[in-house]
């Protein structure tokens, strides 16, 4: 007997079930000139994670697409993006390997009699998924290999059909869009997000052919008669009357955007060399602040063999022994607030580890992180203001030397200052703090979305 085993892929699970049920298996790999379609056109967006959802919105407004398929990497994740496009009335739906056979089945027959637009999916759920009506693959996660990235946009572009493949990429995350670039030997270019005024012509459009198909219903007369009641009781122009109702139907969601509300200017000059070495009394700073980068990232294999200025280091020099005898806080900055995370000394946590875990969920650049003081049982954080709800919310959960943050903004009143473990009764261990600061740039990042 001979046995044969087909996948798309070949991760390490795929291995092991190669190696347990495979009797000294010999693994054959057709290669390819390019491992993508050329049907699929394929391009990315520099986007934090700050800002991930109000990109999305923008390309679903403007992008035609018959249907969507949009990739997160954890599960929870495909319920809470599903949920929040469902707020925003987008026909979306989860799809991830919790969800019940029979419901994936019906998902996947209402995507393709068109009832449903969007599914938010992981990759283990989306394996072998062949559906003609996606058109778009939004990679809004970034996959961890290009294998995954090669398979995520697989879904499009099937059968000689045309596809659009969009990523997502945060400033960190630059290394791995130059890896998918040479694994695929295909150059990725970057999108040309709509602009404000098309959105807000679109939407205008849209509103109006809601009138116009209204205006074609013959079951007006009753909405007449009040019309003209009102306008009759209150003495108001038929116009104002009109705006009122154009209002009321709105809702609490502005039909105009704004563009302050979706300002992208950081994420556009992550187009620049990030690590490029600035002039002046800064230079030396942003040399620094791309070796921190690196470390936190592990990414610095290509100057092992360069002295390091890594976070630990720069610790010791700021006088580790002086903070560690001090109970009191340097005042906080303009334009950061400060909070406490549940870890700390006793945890064996790092500041490399704090920094590296907030960047990641926040998306946010390690250089905008302040300053961190550690104490036995807990560490507080110096962050900028205006987190948004649900980059909070995703940091309480985050895990951390074996702990969750479990993250929360001090009051106000205690944001200069915050007790030493030796104040609180019954405490005791190592004793003391590490502090250490973000380093300078300048101009601070507000996390928000106005």
């Amino acid at each position: 007997r001979q046995i044969a085993l087909f996948s798309a892929t070949m991760p390490q699970q795929i291995r092991r079930i190669a190696t347990r049920y495979l009797k000294d298996p010999v693994q054959i790999i057709i290669k390819d000139k390019t491992t993508t379609a050329p049907t699929i056109r394929q391009r990315f967006w520099p986007v934090s994670g700050m800002h991930k959802l109000d990109a999305l919105t923008r390309i679903l407004e403007a992008e035609p697409f018959e249907a969507m398929l949009i990739f997160v990497r954890t599960k929870t994740a495909t319920v809470e993006l599903s949920a929040k496009l469902e707020a925003r009335g987008y026909a979306s739906t989860p799809l991830n390997g919790d969800i019940k056979q029979n419901q994936r089945e019906r998902s996947i027959e209402r995507l393709k009699s068109g009832k449903l637009d969007i599914l938010v999916a992981t990759d283990v759920a989306a394996r072998g998924l062949d559906v003609e009506r996606i058109t778009h693959v939004i990679n809004y996660d970034i996959p961890h290999d290009t294998e995954g990235y090669v398979h995520r946009i697989g879904r499009t572009g099937r059968a000689g059909r045309q596809g659009d493949a969009i990523l997502f990429v945060a400033p960190r995350e630059k290394s791995m869009l130059h890896a998918i670039e040479r694994a695929t030997n295909q150059k990725i270019e970057i999108m040309e997000l709509p602009s404000t005024e098309l959105i807000n012509d679109q939407r205008m459009a849209k509103f109006k052919q809601r009138i116009t198909d209204t205006l074609a219903s013959e079951e007006l007369g009753l909405y007449h008669q009040m019309i003209e009641q009102y306008q009759q009781e209150h003495n108001v122009p038929v116009l104002e009357i009109a705006a009122a109702l154009g209002l009321l139907l709105q809702g609490e969601t502005p039909l105009m955007l704004q563009e302050k509300s979706h300002n992208f200017k950081e994420d556009k000059s992550w187009q620049n060399d990030e690590t490029k070495p600035r002039k002046g009394r800064g230079g030396d700073r942003g040399k620094e602040r791309g070796r921190i980068r690196d470390k936190v990232r592990g990414k610095d294999q290509d100057r092992i063999h360069k002295k390091e200025f890594t976070l630990e280091k720069r610790d010791k020099v700021r006088g580790k022994d002086q903070d560690r005898t001090s109970n009191k806080e340097l005042p906080l900055e303009e334009g950061m607030e400060r909070f406490r995370i549940e870890v700390g000394h006793n945890h064996d946590v790092k500041p490399n580890n704090i920094v590296g875990a907030i960047a990641n969920e926040a998306g946010l650049d390690s250089q905008h992180i302040g300053r961190i003081n550690i104490y036995d049982d807990f560490s507080v954080i110096d962050l900028p203001e205006g987190m948004p709800k649900d980059v909070f919310s995703d940091l309480k959960k985050v895990w951390v030397a074996g702990k969750q943050l479990h993250i929360s903004l001090l009051n106000k009143e205690r944001k200069s200052r915050v007790s030493s473990p030796r104040d609180r009764e019954g405490s005791k261990g190592k004793g003391g703090i590490r502090s250490i600061s973000a380093p300078k740039t300048g101009r601070k990042k507000k996390m928000s979305r106005k």
